[in-house]
């Protein structure tokens, strides 16, 4: 089968192409899945420059967020048959034309969502749920501040937060995608090239906001502080910035807000119970309709990389699709 593998550690991506590698088996407790779609996402490329905290030694094939269909069951696997449509997550694996994948990890797919779309939403609207509910205690008639709202985890917090109740406020760096997030659902939308802190204090009454969102990090994060509610909780969600934030303690002193580490999977693994209900109530609401995974493109296995630059490029809206 045709893989995309990771041989070689590089910052500039040059390690990666696209191999001809015998197709896996399942082991018990496994599926073979004919993939239909991966979504990227950034732990994708971090993989491959060594910068992820899960570290793996080449060769490798990333790849998170799959769909397709059953190819083949390993031992013990009850609940799937040859055949089914189904969704999920893994933690590599995706980009290629079969994956492995283990039966706690995977969904039977929605028939309301393509596979494209049920590709498009496990990671991200995992790390919203557990951020924003788990994490963030966001409750409904509260503010929430969604910095990087075009990309893929970014679209999910408006999403869900929208479904929570809150007042959502989205920033980003260009009007044009701005306004794709504000036609999905946001309140109010807020160009960064110039700073954030006056409007969104403009927008909360001079109060600031509950609950911010930031995969962003850096700068955005550092002024994130300066409007951030008494009792607010600042959701590290990672860096796409490239900079790794500080904050001198005695603002959260004298503010009375909290700086909260968000790992989405982790959270999961650490309590296994909580993470098993937080993955029923996602799917339930993709389900229910409740979501809607925005889908940027769809482009072929052997553009994965050209799909990794854009999203490096912040060129991406919502998710961006390979299709074997």
């Amino acid at each position: 089968m045709r893989a995309l593998v990771c041989h070689k550690i590089t910052d500039d991506l040059a390690g990666v192409e696209l191999r001809e590698v015998e197709t896996p088996t399942p082991g018990p407790g496994q599926v073979l899945v004919k993939v239909h779609a991966t979504s990227i996402n950034y732990p994708d490329i971090l993989l491959c420059q060594g910068k992820y905290q899960l570290k793996l030694d080449p060769p490798f094939t990333p790849g998170m967020d799959i769909s397709g269909t059953v190819a083949a069951i390993g031992d013990g696997v009850d609940g799937f048959s040859v055949g089914d449509e189904v969704c999920g997550g893994a933690r590599f694996g995706g980009f290629a034309e079969y994956a492995i994948a283990a039966i706690d990890g995977l969904q039977t797919k929605p028939t309301n969502l393509s596979f494209e779309q049920a590709a498009s939403y496990s990671a991200a609207y995992l790390t919203a749920y557990v951020a924003l509910v788990r994490r963030g205690r966001l409750q409904a008639g509260e503010t929430l501040l969604v910095h990087g709202a075009s990309g893929g985890v970014g679209m999910a917090a408006v999403d869900v937060g929208k479904l929570l109740g809150a007042t959502v406020i989205a920033t980003g760096g260009s009007d044009d995608k701005l306004a794709k997030v504000k036609a999905y659902g946001a309140d109010h939308v807020i160009n960064t090239k110039d700073g954030f802190r006056q409007q969104v204090k403009d927008l909360t009454g001079g109060r600031g906001v509950d609950v911010i969102y930031d995969p962003v990090g850096g700068d955005v994060f550092d002024e994130s502080v300066r409007c951030i509610a008494f009792d607010g909780r600042l959701l590290v969600i990672g860096f796409t910035s490239g900079r790794i934030a500080s904050v001198a303690t005695n603002m959260p002193l004298i503010k009375g807000f909290s700086v909260v580490g968000v790992r989405a999977g982790e959270y999961g693994r650490q309590f296994p119970e909580r993470g098993r209900e937080n993955v029923a109530q996602i799917w339930s609401w993709a389900r229910e309709g409740k979501t809607r995974p925005h889908v940027h493109d769809c482009l072929p296995l052997a553009q994965t990389v050209d799909g990794f630059r854009q999203l490096l490029d912040r060129k991406v809206v919502g998710k961006l699709i390979i299709s074997p």
